[in-house]
């Protein structure tokens, strides 16, 4: 047991390094090569070279065990210094927001109810270390949970960078290759699935450093994703027809 803790993050890694299209039908949760109403070319295996950065480390919970220099990003209710944006965004934007703020649970409700968007920060961020805590609220036979945490993307999305929010957890995104946007890629999910069960609460903690993005969930390392030519962006939530909560989410800047 003690050898497979040693070796699993070496395995996590190499794993990440190839992002695989899974099969067609495989997994409800995984990436459509048409996904946000954009026409992409097929799913393909693309590889992610992952770089130099700070060192990557088998266990989160960084926000617990460094509790000093994180900054609280809960938006008032006015969510100044927010906006909403369409998926894609040449799309109408629907005129009633699906967000609004839990003053009494401290939570940001998603009502999941008024469109594909997502709830972007509007701030753009380099170097940063971010941690997000998030559930979905459970229905009878409701399945295909789904929702994200973005990072990295530009303005409009068109370029984004995602943290699977749902029944599965991995990175998968439309990152430039080469300075032109490239076909979806992803990396495989983990061996091992770290979520809670659907209406628990998760913790995503998310490093952004230099050119890679890295996943930890409830504390374990699940995934990295390489971005050597997107070295800065936007981050923010997704609103994909589910109802969902966030709370505590806390950026800490990194060099």
């Amino acid at each position: 047991m003690q050898t497979w803790h040693r070796i699993r993050p070496l395995i996590t890694l190499l794993l990440a390094s190839v992002a695989v299209g899974p099969a067609a039908g495989s997994d409800p949760q995984a990436p459509k090569t048409a996904r946000d109403g954009i026409s992409l070319p097929s799913f393909r295996t693309i590889s992610l070279v992952i770089m130099t950065g700070l060192p990557v480390t088998a266990a989160g919970d960084f926000l617990h065990s460094d509790p000093s220099g994180w900054a609280d990003l809960t938006p008032r209710e006015t969510f100044q210094g927010w906006a909403r944006v369409t998926i894609p965004s040449d799309k109408p934007l629907d005129p009633v927001s699906q967000w609004k703020l839990d003053k009494v649970h401290g939570t940001i409700v998603c009502e999941g109810n008024h469109g594909h968007e997502w709830l972007r920060y509007d701030r753009e961020l380099d170097n940063f270390l971010l941690h997000v805590e998030w559930r979905f609220e459970k229905r009878e036979g409701l399945t295909g949970y789904n929702s994200g945490v973005f990072v990295r993307n530009n303005l409009d999305g068109s370029v984004w960078h995602q943290a699977q929010v749902g029944a599965r957890a991995y990175i998968f995104g439309q990152t430039l290759q080469h300075g032109k946007v490239s076909a979806m890629i992803q990396t495989p999910p983990p061996p091992v699935n770290p979520l809670h069960p659907i209406g628990e609460w998760n913790t995503y903690e998310i490093r952004c450093q230099g050119p890679k993005i890295t996943l930890w969930v409830n504390g374990e390392l699940t995934a990295e994703f390489a971005v050597p030519e997107v070295p800065k962006g936007y981050w923010g939530l997704e609103a994909e027809g589910y109802r969902i909560e966030f709370r505590n989410l806390k950026l800490k800047t990194l060099p």
